[in-house]
This record gives structure tokens, sequence and C-alpha cells, in this order.
């Protein structure tokens, strides 16, 4: 067998070289180098035309409709809020890849969800970052201690492969990618190269042996998963924790999913022992004030298949700078800036002068643009100081023109909120429901002014 060829490349501007040095020598960037084992060559029964010789059933090519098509036998991780995310279970051979911020939960959520699973099939808990020690302590505070949880404690990818190849689980949390290293790289645990080289090794065995894989990923300062770009593109599905350290509860997004739909949430509350799932996040994100405040809005939002009831709050005050601050919290301020621009000029309401604050109570991040209204309504009830009523909710896109756009899935939205018992909507004319819901008095807008003119 040919030995494989170690070669140099720059992270920076992709460019090889033979030898490392400290400076890349096409664009200058100093420690950018990092070694990369390039495959040995191909076999010499592959023709100079580039193909084989003959050609195995594996490689014949098939039309779509010879293609046998089966539902993913999908496990329960004994978890609803996970099970929510991961699109509906666990699958045979899937890799999972889960980051966020350190101390956030990520190895106590997978810790409780292996010592449920193993109750009904082999697992394996594989960690780098801490001794079997530290692992029992932290089962012993969840109350896991009881669980027949097979541990390991490994840093080296192929003895992790030989490992589980002999104790063959059906699931594996490796925790994380950033301690593993394989032999063939001398690169440090934690590089662009040894990084990249693990997850493939990883993924290519849980492809081959059905054996499905979790994989815990460091995030850097700005949230974005650490390590080559690539690793997300490896992997099936990408979860991201988030959630303020100084709040109690966590929400799992689904940024990536071959195996279900994308955004989707899972809302836990930090508790004693662990993590605890929230089946209704509606009623934790809702302040439920005794009597009507001014600048508080209930809105109806959508997290992936998930009608979802979340208060936006806002403080608008006289500002004593130059230049008056545009704050948000859960929201783009970019948009609330545009948005105050379109209320001046289509509503003659003149905010130029004061200190706007917009906050989304529960530490929700909110994209979509459906919040529109309801961040206008805020602002607008703490600018005059008048209250809206706490049976109110708001929905819907604003354009620069001022009128009022629909929004995707407005009859789910709006039955969420008779569910909670609210009373009154203002939605876009074009989101008015088919059939009517009962308890729900709705004022469907088609420009700014009508809903200044129903506050």
């Amino acid at each position: 067998m040919a030995k494989a060829k170690v070669t140099y490349q720059c992270q920076a501007c992709g460019s090889i070289t033979s030898k490392w040095a400290g400076q890349c020598p096409e664009c200058g960037d100093w420690n950018s180098l990092e070694e990369r084992v390039v495959s040995p060559p191909l076999s010499k029964n592959i023709s100079r035309s580039g193909y084989a010789g003959s050609q195995s059933a594996s490689t014949q090519v098939q039309t779509l409709s010879d293609v046998s098509v089966q539902a993913e036998p999908r496990a329960s991780t004994g978890i609803g809020e996970l099970d929510r995310v991961l699109g509906g279970g666990l699958v045979d051979g899937s890799v999972t890849l889960l980051g966020g911020d350190p101390g956030i939960g990520k190895s106590t959520l997978l810790l409780q969800t292996l010592a449920v699973l193993s109750t009904q099939m082999k697992t394996l808990y594989i960690t780098g970052e801490e001794s079997l020690q530290q692992v029992s302590l932290r089962a012993r505070r969840l109350g896991l201690s009881d669980h027949t949880l097979n541990l390991l404690t490994e840093t080296s990818v192929e003895h992790i492969i030989e490992a589980v190849a002999q104790h063959k689980p059906r699931v594996i949390v490796v925790d994380s990618i950033q301690t593993l290293h394989i032999d063939a790289s001398q690169s440090a645990p934690g590089s662009v190269t040894q990084v990249r080289e693990s997850a493939a090794m990883l993924v290519r065995f849980a492809k081959q042996t059905n054996t499905a894989v979790f994989v815990v990923g460091h995030v850097t300062k700005e949230g974005a998963m650490a390590g080559p770009r690539v690793l997300e593109h490896m992997v099936d599905t990408v979860l991201y924790f988030e959630g303020d350290p100084g709040s109690r509860f966590r929400v799992i997004r689904a940024i990536k999913n071959r195996f279900g739909a994308v955004n989707e949430i899972g809302v836990f509350s930090m508790e004693e022992y662990g993590l605890k799932p929230v089946s209704n996040p509606s009623a934790i994100f809702l302040s439920r004030h005794d009597q009507p405040v001014p600048g508080s809005t209930i809105l109806v939002t959508r997290e992936g298949t998930r009608p979802m009831l979340v208060e936006v709050q806002a403080l608008v005050d006289e500002s004593r700078l130059g230049n008056p601050r545009r704050v948000t919290l859960g929201l783009e301020q970019n948009r609330l800036a545009m948005l105050l621009a379109v209320l001046h000029r289509h509503a003659h309401v003149a905010m130029f002068d004061q200190d706007v604050f917009v906050n989304i109570v529960g530490g929700v991040r909110i994209s979509e643009t459906a919040a529109d209204l309801a961040v206008i309504i805020a602002c607008l009830s703490s600018f005059r100081d008048k209250a809206i009523d706490n049976d109110l909710i708001a929905f819907g896109e604003i354009g620069l023109a001022g009128e009022i756009r629909p929004v995707p899935n407005g009859e789910e939205r709006l039955k969420e909120a008779a569910k909670h018992g609210l009373k009154r909507a203002i939605i876009p004319k074009t989101n008015r429901p088919r059939h009517k819901i009962d308890g729900l008095t709705l004022h469907p807008v088609q420009r700014l002014h009508e809903v200044l003119d129903l506050i």
C-alpha cells in the first residue's frame, strides 16, 4: 500500500506547499499553514480513461422510479422536545452535531438522553474532555447513577472506532470533536485538519455500521461553530443550544436537518436535576400582567412547525444624546430602524428624538417579519403611554409603502391564540381565515393608519 503524502494548506488563501513555514508564501498570513494528508494514489486496475474495469452493483446507475422509498426507522430519545427538533426521533446511521456556549447544558442533555436510551438499547458515552469520575459525579447530581450507561474516555479516533466496533452500541455520544485526533496527522487536536479528518472518519463509520452518533462541538466567541465550515456539511443534523446564562430556559434550534424541518426549536428548563422539556412554551414567554401596561404586546410567532405566543416589550423615552439609541434584544436592530422610519413617513409619528428599546421576553430570538406589526404597536403604546389590552394579539409584515403584508400560516397562529384565551387579533387582511374561530374577534387591516385607528 502506498504511503500517504503530507502537504500543508493555508487556511486563509488555500494554497498548498510541501513544507511547513511560519508565513504563507502566497498571501503572507502568519501561522495559517495546517497539515493535510493526501489520499494514496488510485489502484492500478483503474484504466487511463478513469473508469474501472468492472462495475460493481453499488455503482450502477438507477432511475428515480427504481429506488425503493421507505420511511426512516426512528427511535424515540425519551425527551419529547429533542425528538421534535430531530424531526420525530433518532434515525439509525445519522450524525448530529450539537453546539452551544460553554456550560449551557450540552453534556447534561446528552447524558440524560443516553441514560433513557440505555434502558432500550446499547449506548456508549465517549468523553475526551472529562474523566470517568467527573462524568459519574454529574450523573449522580442528575439522579442517573442507577442507569447502566457505558462510559469511555478516549481521544484517538482509531481507538474509539475499535472500541465501538467491539461493543456494537446503537447510539454513541462523542464529547467533543475538538478533543479528538487521528494518528496519521501530526497537527494538534482542535486544529482544522484534525477536526475535519476526525469528523470524516466518524461519519463514514456511522454510515457503514448504522450507528447513530451525537457529536458535541465548541463555538467561537461570535457564536458560530468552531472548526472548518465543512464540518456542518458533513453531518446530517446541526443543532444549536441557545439561551441566556442568567435564565433557566434553554432553546435548541435545528439549523440543518436531513430528516426533518429546519428552524424547529425545542424548549427546556434547567432544573435541579437537569434539563426538563417544556411542552407549552407559550405559557412561559407571556408575563400575564395583572393590569394592562404601556409598551407590551403579544405576538404569535412561528418556529418551525410550532406556533408560539411571546410578549414584545418596548420602551420609548426622550433621548439626551445627539444620536438616539435603537436597542433590540431578540430582534434585528436594522429592522427596528426601518419600522420607525415607516411609522414617521406613513403615520406621521416622529420618534427621531426618542430612545427606543425593544425586548422579546424570555430570551427568544425572532427572525421572521411577522413581528413587525407587534413591534410597531408596542412602540406606539409606550410612546403615547397608553396600555394595550391583555387579550389582544397582533402579527403581520409592514412594507416600506405602509402596507400590511400577509405572513405564512395565519390560521394556525390564530388557533394558537384562541387556545390561550385571547379575544382580539389585529392581522393582515389577506390572512383572514376562511372559517370563523370561536372566541376570537378579528380586525383585518391593510394600511398602517388603520392600525392607529384601532389602538
